[in-house]
Formats: structure tokens, sequence, C-alpha cells
């Protein structure tokens, strides 16, 4: 047997996960959408057992874990958003995002970690440093730093009906308690896909950690679940705050909602959430089809430069869902979640 064959198998041994996760990789749109299933270990279990207090933790944990050694840098800028939990007309429950940003290319990943639940999440590879002129491709090197997304969603579904995204806002604060573990943003979202059944789950489950904001970009979240419960997570006066609603759907952008400060970002936010408002309030519900079209009326626009960068329809009763990038409905992609073993 040659060295070469032997390289190659060993090669494949080794990284046999690594290189069937890279294989998967789908181009979903000429934009920079793709799609991908990572498998294998993660090692999210792993990090939460010592989190991370800054990017770079979260950088050097990912780079000795899944980019053997190749290291990564977190690309972290501004955003705003649009979301909103909503009924259908079959009483199913919708969970709809948008997510507008500079350009971002973006990765539909599909985990099943052994030790938590299956979950569709939506990362930006500008995060894992891609860009327009720097995109995945397939099984090569360009595509690598894909293996780092399951730590860096910035929403998603997971097999129990619990949808989970980040909104930046102008304003966020959490006193630092040393007995708990540290996540950022993005790591805060895998910890609610991997391990949350419910609302009230996953809001116990951030109470228990410290969490920093990437980049210095203060966020909030919005958590809905199957049941029809949402919440709105605030950190803000140094606690965890929760906004809940009397209202059968709730909807969150770019501003403050608790106790009504309504601090803004400035980014339409509030235009964008009476749009939403009005729009479910003609029927009290939004179909999937209503949902989808409401997306991509809603994203921002910068003058001449259109923000929206992908928009998602997570059903959280079927599990399944639509997708598409830059307000191309057009050319929407549909997904089914299945469930682990």
């Amino acid at each position: 047997m040659s060295i070469v064959v032997v390289i190659s198998i060993t090669i494949t041994v080794l990284f046999w996960n690594e290189l069937r996760s890279l294989s998967s990789i789908k181009k979903l749109d000429d934009y920079g959408m793709f799609q991908m299933t990572y498998y294998g270990d993660y090692g999210f279990d792993d990090f939460l057992a010592v989190g991370a207090a800054s990017d770079s933790d979260i950088e050097a944990f990912v780079t000795k874990r899944l980019l053997k050694g190749v290291p990564i840098d977190l690309g972290v800028t501004g955003a705003g958003c649009t979301v909103f939990v909503t009924q259908s007309e079959k009483g199913e429950t919708l969970f709809s995002r948008n997510f507008d940003f500079s350009y971002a290319p973006s990765l539909q990943l599909f985990t099943a970690p052994a030790n938590g639940y299956a979950s569709v999440s939506t990362v930006n590879l500008t995060f894992a440093g891609y860009s327009e002129d720097n995109l995945p491709n397939g099984l090569s090197l360009d595509s690598f730093l894909t293996l780092a997304a399951p730590f860096l969603p910035f929403d998603g579904m997971n097999e129990k009906g619990v949808a989970i995204a980040l909104l930046a806002v102008p304003e966020a604060s959490l006193e630092n308690d040393e007995e708990k573990i540290t996540l950022n943003t993005t790591t805060a979202i895998r910890l609610v896909l991997d391990k949350a059944a419910s609302v009230d789950e996953a809001v116990a489950l951030l109470r228990q950690h410290n969490i920093y904001f990437s980049g210095g970009i203060n966020c909030h979240f919005l958590i809905a679940d199957a049941s029809g419960k949402s919440v709105l997570v605030e950190y803000y006066d140094g606690q965890l705050q929760t906004i809940t609603t009397e209202e059968n759907y709730q909807i969150a952008s770019n501003f403050i909602a608790y106790n009504g400060v309504n601090i803004g970002e400035g980014f339409d936010e509030f235009e964008r959430y009476d749009k939403v408002k009005a729009a479910i309030e003609i029927n009290g519900w939004l179909s999937e089809a209503q949902s989808l079209k409401l997306l991509a009326e809603v994203g921002v626009r910068d003058g001449n430069t259109d923000k929206l960068q992908w928009s998602v329809l997570y059903n959280l009763t079927t599990e399944n869902g639509e997708i598409f990038a830059h307000r191309n409905a057009d050319n929407t992609m549909n997904f089914q979640l299945d469930k682990s073993d």
C-alpha cells in the first residue's frame, strides 16, 4: 500500500465527520445562502462547563475543538431585525424572523447532538469570516470555517417546537455572578436550542448563566414554543427581564420593551413593529403565505441599500418552515426538521 493511500485513509478516518459535514453543503441562493448538516459532536457540553468571557475565548475553543488549530476571527457588527410570533388560520404557531444587516452570507444549519435536541438554525457566516467575495464552496478548504457554525446561530427552532432569535437593542446590562458560567449571545441561542423543551425551560436556562454581548452589540431574545407561549428576554437595569403579552401574538423589533421604555436603535424599528401589528390584527392571525409576504415587506432599507439579508418562518407545530434570502420571496426554500433518535 502506497504512502499516499495510507495518508488518505488516515485523513478520512480522523476527519470523517468533518468531511461528511462539508460534503453536505448546498448552495440555496446566488445571494449567498447555504445549507449544511453538522455530523458528530461539536463539544457544546464541554463548552458549557467553562463558558467564555470574551469572543477570544470562543475563538480559542472553536479553533481547538472544531477547526483543528485553524484560527477564526469572530467579525461582529450591528444589526436591525423584526420577529413575530402568531397563530395561523389552522391554529398552528408561527415564528417569523427577518435579519437586517450589511451584506451577510448565511448558512441554514441542521444539528442533532447526542445529548440534546435536534434543531435547525440560521448562522450569519460573516461571524466566521465569510463575505461577498469569500464564500463556502462545497468540500474544499474554502468551506472549512463553516465547521464553527454550531456556535454561531442567530435564530433557530428545535425538535420540541422551541424557537429563538436575537435582535439588536441600544442598551443591555446584567450584573455578573461569579458562580455562573458566562455565554455570549450566539452560544446562549445554542443553549436554548440544544437543551430547552419549552419557553419556561429556555428562560430558566438563561437565568442560570451570565451573558456578554459579542462585539459590544447589545441584544434581546424573542422565544416561543409550540403551545403558543412566547416571551421577550431583555437584559435591562442589571437583571434578566421578561416581557409577555395577553395577546395571541408577540412582536419584537430593535427597541427595549421592558416597562415601556421603548428605547430604539434608529432603524425604523417602531414603524416595522406597527406594520406587523396592524397586519396581524386584521384577523388576529396570519397564514404562512401572509407571514412570508410580510417578512419581505418590512425589512430595513437604508436609502438605496436593502439591508434585509434573510427571512425565515418556523412552524413550531409542524416543525417545518421556509427560508429565503435578500427579500427574494420568489425563491423560497422549504425545510423539515427531523427529530433525533
